[in-house]
């Protein structure tokens, strides 16, 4: 452990990771005209559309963890800039889908490509992305995202 990182607190440790990563995702896609917030939709998306779906933004929403009104934002931005298409579901009149355009996808496999040697890179002291202890960290990180916390600790408190 480095000598920064002596005596930390694990909720230290994964907010310099994450601040780590968006800084270097940033980085990397920033010359492909994408930030880290817009590559994760456009990633999501992409997965999302070769799963056969064409989400809401509140499922896009959901799925990022990104707050419903902050995809709206990313979304529009990324539709005037020619890499998404937002439509009225025919199902619910309130609802608004999100598909990548053509130039869309293509930008969004570009940046994909860039993130995945950042994920090796980032990964290499764990013997990298396809390591046995890299699907340990990754089941891990999984479980305590999906530990839902209590809704205020401070009231739970005697």
């Amino acid at each position: 452990m480095s000598t920064t990182s002596e005596g930390a607190t694990p909720g230290y440790l994964v907010w310099r990771l994450s601040t780590k990563w968006r800084v270097a995702v940033d980085r990397a896609v920033a010359p492909l005209g994408l930030t880290h917030a817009q590559y994760s939709l456009v990633a999501s998306l992409y997965g999302m559309r070769r799963a056969g779906l064409r989400p809401s933004q509140r499922r896009l929403a959901d799925h990022t963890g990104l707050e419903p009104l902050y995809v709206s934002k990313l979304a529009r931005a990324l539709e005037t800039a020619g890499l998404l298409e937002r439509t009225r579901d025919p199902q619910d009149p309130r609802a608004v889908q999100l598909a990548l355009t053509e130039e869309g996808s293509e930008v969004t496999r570009r940046a994909i490509k860039v993130v995945q040697g950042l994920l090796q890179q980032l990964l290499e002291p764990l013997g990298g992305l396809d390591s046995e202890r890299t699907r340990e960290f990754t089941r891990d990180l999984a479980l305590l995202l999906d530990t839902p916390l209590h809704a205020d600790p401070e009231k739970e408190q005697p």
